[in-house]
């Protein structure tokens, strides 16, 4: 399954002009494997031990790329940015998530409270809206 998904992501990325690449192959796999929200110095350090040399600058303006393409999603924790491998690539579910603030790990939020603020903002146009909670998972506790 997580070879399935991570083609598809890099079917995204071919389809707006990247190349397939093993580096690229690998950042995302290990963001899928991780499961959760990592840091860029994280995938660094993962893929220095693979490809010794490669430059943090390479790394992150992957992240930022695959960001931009809605392939993995980013949010900000404890100042600092940090990545996920996109978790609807196959059904494209619009849900929100709950994020430990200690190791990352993420839940699905299936609920979504929109309808709240859309009658609010009766005057506006949303363009669109993230939703996320922080905690302390149950590892983390």
């Amino acid at each position: 399954m997580g070879c399935k998904q991570v083609f598809k992501a890099l079917d995204i990325l071919k389809k707006n002009g990247f190349k397939t690449t093993k580096k690229r192959e690998e950042i995302l796999r290990y963001l899928f494997e991780a499961d959760r929200y990592t840091s860029a110095k994280e995938v660094y350090q993962h893929m220095n031990k693979l490809y010794t040399g490669i430059s943090y600058d390479t790394i992150y303006r992957n992240l930022n790329d695959f960001s931009i393409h809605g392939v993995i999603e980013e949010t900000e924790l404890n100042g600092e940015k940090k990545f996920r491998f996109h978790c609807s690539h196959d059904n494209h579910e619009h849900h929100h998530h709950f994020i430990c603030t200690n190791c990352g790990s993420t839940k699905e939020i299936n609920m979504c409270p929109m309808g709240y603020f859309e009658d609010q903002l009766a005057d506006c146009k949303i363009t669109g809206h993230r939703f996320e909670i922080f905690g302390l998972c149950a590892n983390c506790q």
